[in-house]
């Protein structure tokens, strides 16, 4: 059997430009650690709106080879190398926002069985040997279709993996605690002359967004602040990023902050000793 590294970390987004906007700086600091950090992503985004006016011809397959590209440059620019499409590149498409009749298409994730669409990130798992698996909460941050199935099915691999020999030591889920999205908006709002953008946002647009007490870890990830602004420019199709790395809007054009320390909460495993954790691999060190 080929030797892991130390440390490794797996990362289940639904689609390319959630992985850099939710865990762009954590991804980037682990890479840049020695840590083993894959991702799998379990859509390529095909029915995803965008921005730029002179790439709104791409649709469907089109777009979706084309956001491949883009997460292809946006994991260079952090480090990340091992990157993976559940399933293999078309199996599951974009199911679309919540309630329209996209959901209904049979081949898009959301209308996926999980425990079959779980197998082959069951075998992910079983190859790597994670100490730490991040993906959404039950709601999906948000309640997009493809990310409460991607939280679906990443729970349930977690699940069948303990039972085929794995068991993940610690899950997380990402999060942002409310004061520290409230504290952003407020600088947004007096910044909002100076952006390149139209208006600001709502917290409640901010997805996974909980009360201060439910965050158990934060990762400090300022010091690859550039790496993170530059991962989620490469997908100029779904982000625009503000000149000054701080901000960014999606199709909307409502300002966001850009956050370089990212938050989690604990699902699966055993917190370290004392306050927030700053390190995900806190306690799991020398799990083999």
């Amino acid at each position: 059997m080929t030797e892991l590294p130390a440390r490794r970390l797996l990362l289940v987004h639904a689609h390319p430009d959630d992985e850099s906007i939710n865990n762009g700086a954590t991804m980037a600091r682990y890479a840049a650690e020695g840590a083993h950090v894959a991702l799998v992503t379990c859509t390529l985004g095909e029915r995803g709106e965008v921005i730029p006016p002179e790439l709104r011809h791409l649709t469907g397959a089109a777009l979706g080879e084309y956001r491949l590209r883009e997460l292809t440059a946006a994991m260079a620019d952090l480090g990340v190398t091992d990157v993976r499409l559940l399933g293999g590149v078309g199996r599951h498409t974009d199911s679309g926002m919540m309630g329209l009749p996209d959901n209904d298409d049979p081949d898009c994730f959301w209308q996926a069985d999980v425990d079959t669409a779980a197998a082959p990130l069951v075998e992910t798992i079983l190859a790597l040997r994670p100490q730490v698996l991040v993906t959404y909460d039950d709601d999906g941050g948000y309640g997009h279709p493809d990310h409460i199935q991607a939280h679906r099915v990443a729970m349930r691999a977690v699940e069948l993996a303990a039972d085929a020999g794995w068991s993940v030591p610690k899950v997380y889920w990402n999060r942002v605690p409310r004061s520290v999205a409230e504290a952003a908006f407020a600088r947004l709002r007096e910044e909002l002359p100076g952006l390149p953008f139209t208006r600001v946002a709502a917290v409640t647009d901010v997805p996974g967004v909980v009360d201060d007490e439910r965050i158990t870890t934060e990762i400090d990830g300022t010091a690859h602040a550039a790496a993170k602004a530059a991962a989620m420019r490469a997908h100029a199709t779904q982000i625009e990023v503000a000149p000054d790395g701080r901000s960014f809007a999606l199709s909307n054009e409502l300002a966001q902050p850009l956050f370089t320390t990212e938050y989690y909460e604990l699902v699966r495993g055993d917190r370290a000793p004392g306050g927030r954790e700053s390190d995900l691999f806190a306690g799991v060190e020398g799990v083999a």
